[in-house]
Order: structure tokens, then sequence, then C-alpha cells
């Protein structure tokens, strides 16, 4: 959720313009700063940024984005084997495949349903000894590459409106099952009814997040803490699984700006009140997502939601239970409105402790988390101050 400043809201960044009256309250109670969540070096990307939130150093334990989407789905990787993300995207119709624009990097957030039965289509199309397709959730799938290479491959959201001829695979193979599977999907009957309905098709996909075999030590051992993982996108329960923590299913959490939110604040207090963990992580896709489709109105949006129906009904929870608790609130990596894609600025931070009142003066946005002066390098480490010890 964290962005720039933008004209269109008299220089404000859309934190500071959403209706956020609760983490307000919290704010004038709270530690407020800055954290860099992405290392030096490093690209920004929600893989590596929700390593560092969860303590885990990138530079260590990062060998791709897509080996922890296979972990969430269930996919035994071999030593050997390399995973690769496979989206379902949009592209213009006309001209040669080269020469196709890339228009929407989530096919107007396909539904799963959708995705299955064009994911199946491919499937039955591409699919080989060498080459297997996994179902992930909305527009993101899986592919395994058997004794495959990790090979350098562009994340569609980063060319949005861009033609894709100078960013498709220099591997002939994985250039093939894309152009291939153009002609499988885009005159699907899926497709049909989606462009009928106004919605993007998804007629092509996307290979990219190409990685090895990820090795996350336990979360549990490593901070003597029971935790839990709720967000609708695999990545985030990739990671969770890698690390031994528990992954909780919301209904109807889909990873767009219609998710359940309720639901989401639900099972974050079930599990800390009822079933003994102490960490939970509640991942809220919306603001990102609205930042790569450009979306300044839905973007404040989803932080308001964010903000009413995640953090409040989670802090009247546990209030109401007479716990002491902490409580950590931040985005992964900034997405501006106007760039569409991530950036490795260092993101606000929010620490609030219901034992203690720190009564400044600070709000929680970008700007005053700058004037707070407390900045954490090491993003790998916040954790350290949620659980209240030193580094």
């Amino acid at each position: 959720m964290s962005d720039q400043l933008i004209p269109a809201l008299g220089d404000k960044t859309p934190l500071m313009v959403a209706d956020t009256s609760c983490i307000d309250s919290l704010a004038r109670k709270s530690e407020i700063g800055l954290v860099h969540t992405i290392p030096k070096g490093m690209k920004p990307g929600s893989d590596t940024a929700n390593l560092s939130v969860l303590g885990y150093d990138p530079a260590i334990y990062y060998t791709g984005r897509s080996p922890l989407e296979a972990l969430s789905i269930g996919v035994d990787m071999k030593g050997t084997d390399i995973a690769i993300r496979c989206n379902l995207v949009t592209l213009s119709e006309g001209g040669s495949y080269e020469d196709k624009t890339i228009i929407d990097h989530s096919s107007s957030e396909i539904s799963t349903e959708d995705a299955a039965i064009l994911m199946e289509a491919i499937r039955e199309g591409l699919e080989d000894e060498h080459y297997k397709y996994y179902l992930g959730t909305s527009y993101r799938h899986l592919t395994i590459w058997e004794d495959g290479e990790v090979t350098s491959l562009k994340e569609p959201h980063d060319i949005l409106g861009n033609v894709i001829g100078d960013y498709l695979p220099k591997d002939e193979a994985l250039k093939r099952m894309m152009i291939k599977s153009f002609d499988i999907l885009n005159e699907h009957p899926i497709n049909i009814k989606r462009q009928e309905k106004g919605l993007n098709k998804a007629n092509s996909i996307w290979f990219w997040g190409a990685g090895t075999k990820p090795a996350l030590s336990s979360f549990e051992a490593k901070n003597n803490k029971k935790g839990a993982m709720i967000s609708a996108v695999d990545l985030l329960k990739g990671i969770a699984v890698g690390a031994g923590m528990k992954v909780i299913k919301v209904p109807g959490a889909n990873g767009t700006l219609h998710t359940n939110y309720e639901g989401k604040a639900e099972a974050a207090l079930e599990v800390l009140l009822k079933q003994d963990y102490d960490f939970v992580y509640i991942h809220v896709e919306a603001p990102d997502e609205m930042g790569h489709q450009g979306s300044i109105e839905n973007k404040i949006k989803a932080i308001h939601y964010l903000d009413q129906r995640v953090i409040k009904p989670v802090v009247e929870g546990m209030e109401a239970s007479g716990e002491d608790y902490r409580m950590l609130i931040m985005p992964d990596h900034p997405t501006p409105i106007h760039l569409r894609t991530h950036t490795d600025d260092p993101v606000p931070y929010l620490l609030y402790d219901s034992r203690v009142n720190k009564k400044n003066n600070y709000l929680y946005n970008e700007i005053d988390a700058m004037y707070s002066g407390n900045v954490i390098l090491k993003g790998y480490t916040i954790i350290d101050s949620l659980f209240d010890r030193k580094e």
C-alpha cells in the first residue's frame, strides 16, 4: 500500500488520503518508522519482501519466487526441477505474437474457476514429460520444468502497455509454448464469454520467476513462536509451508479488492485466542493489485477496507479478550500508482504494544514515517522488534 506523492491527490499518497481511523488511533500510541525490506542489489518483489518481514534474510533464503508457490500448491519438487510462474495474461489480438502488446497481467483478476478450465486446456495442449502445469489461484499458476535451468524471464506487471517481442524468453521451448498458448486460449469459449461481459480475455500464458527448490528453516524453531499465515496468494502460503507455519484457508479470500476481509480478521482471532498460536500474519493483496492496475480510487478503497474490515475487528477482538498483544502494520514493498510496479523504497511501519502508550504526534504514512527518524535498515530484523527482543 506504500506509494509516492500523487499530484492528483494534492501531492499526497493513497495512504495519506484514505480513511484509516483505526490505524490513526493506533499510530498516536505506536512506534512509527521506515524499514528497508529489499536487500541492496535484489529485485523488489513480494517474494524477497515477505521473506524479510517474516524474518528470513532473502540473501540467504531466496531461491526464486515460483518454488515458494510450488510449496503452497503441494508440488513436491525434485532437486533438479525448476519452478516457473505461469500467469494468465491479456495480450492484444492483432499481428504476430511478437508484435502483440501486454494489456493486463491479471486478465481482469480472473476467477480461479474460469482459470481452472483454461489451465486444463493448456495442460492438454502443452504438457509433456518435461513440462507440467499446475493450477494456482486467479491468474497465478505454475509450471515445473524437469531437469531445467534457471533462466532470465521478465515479470509481466513490469511491461504493461509494451510490445512483448523484446521480453519473450530466450529459451525456445518456453517461447514456443507461450505462442501456442495464444492459439489455445484466445477463442476458448470461456474467453468469448468473458469478452461479452466486458472482461479481458485470458488469452496467453506468461512465464516468469524461475527458481530452484527452496529450503527455509522452521519459523517456530527460529523464533520460539507458533505461527500461522492467512493469505489468498500462493506465494505467501508457500513461504508459510516452507517455514512450517499453519496455513489458514478463508472462504472467499481471493487476492482481489473484493476479498473476504472480515473472514481474515475472524480467522486471525480464532487462532490467536482459541488455538494457542503466538503469531498470525494477515496478508491482504488488494492494495498491491490496485497499484498494478494504476487505480488511485481503488487503492484508496483497498486501504480503507484493510483499516475497517481487518485491523479494526482484530484490535477490537484482542481488546475484548483482555490479553496483552503487539501488532505490526506495514506493506511488504511499495507499488506506486504511476509506475504500476514495485520499487525498493523503504516502507512505513507501525508497531503497537497494548502495554505501552507512546503518545507521539505522527500518523501512519510515508511522510510521517520519514520524519520520525526511525529507520530499520535490515528488513529481516523487524520481526525482532515485533517480538520485543534485541537483534
